[in-house]
């Protein structure tokens, strides 16, 4: 790291967090740290450093704020990752370092879909109507445990890698399968995967962005009902909805001769 740059914090995982890091990574004057949840054994890199795991909670995060000397943060995880969030706003505001949430526009419902909006994942398990088998969870590792009580219904949960529960208490649906995948997706596959396994009914969390819309556009298509689990509240701060206007943000920051997205190539 040459002595002039400065630290850039990027808390990771979403394709915003990687866009950033392969854009700010070009700049001599930034030193780029990607920070990852760590949940999957098989992951993409970004460009830049990489580090792996928690900080320990905002405490432990507005030690490391400090002890790396970092300049700034962007905070590019899912729009889910509330605890994170929600550290890293705290951690942030208790060491004097500007962070800005990069919030990405949430999906909107339109004329022909069929959606059953909820605002949390025993909502969505109660609202899969009766006889939706299989249902078809997009929902993430971590939610399944949620649907257990749905013996009525018969499961396929999309995660990118085998997993299993990860508490002796971690009780998962009786009639689960897995299918093994990692987006983006595009829309002839989602429509064709809905159509061979007869699904019948969709629960997913309204993440946004395109990687994950293709399903919703398939499902509208065919007529299935979607269970839409709500975003949790924004957190306090900063809000930009794309990475470019995150770099923007990041250059009227620091300064330092960073170009703005409109003067440099495209992410």
């Amino acid at each position: 790291m040459h002595r002039a740059q400065r630290r850039v914090l990027i808390l990771g995982g979403s394709s915003e967090g990687f866009a950033l890091a392969e854009r700010l990574a070009r700049e001599p004057s930034l030193y780029v740290i990607s920070s990852l949840a760590g949940r999957t054994r098989t992951r993409r890199m970004p460009v830049g450093e990489m580090r792996l795991g928690g900080f320990g909670g905002p405490d432990g995060l507005k030690t490391y704020l400090a002890d790396e000397a970092i300049a700034a943060v962007i905070d590019a995880t899912h729009p889910f990752a509330r605890n994170m969030t929600h550290n890293a706003a705290k951690a942030a505001a208790a060491a004097a370092v500007p962070i800005v949430h990069c919030w990405r526009p949430e999906w909107r419902r339109g004329t022909r879909d069929r959606w059953i909006e909820v605002d949390t994942m025993t909502e969505a398990a109660t609202a899969i109507p009766d006889g939706a088998s299989p249902t078809f969870l997009t929902t993430g590792r971590t939610d399944l445990a949620a649907f257990a009580g749905r013996s009525d219904i018969r499961f396929l949960a999309r995660v990118i890698e085998p997993i299993r529960p990860e508490a002796p208490n971690d009780v998962w649906p009786a009639q689960l399968a897995f299918i093994y995948a990692r987006g983006p997706f595009r829309y002839d596959g989602e429509r064709e995967l809905l159509e061979s396994r007869g699904v019948r009914c969709i629960v997913t969390k309204n993440s946004g962005g395109s990687a994950a819309r293709a399903k919703l556009d398939a499902a509208r298509d065919i007529g299935l009902p979607v269970v839409m689990v709500r975003r949790p509240p924004k957190p306090a701060g900063r809000h930009v909805a794309t990475a470019d206007e995150a770099v923007d943000w990041l250059f009227r920051i620091l300064g330092d001769g960073i170009p703005p997205v409109a003067d440099t190539r495209a992410l």
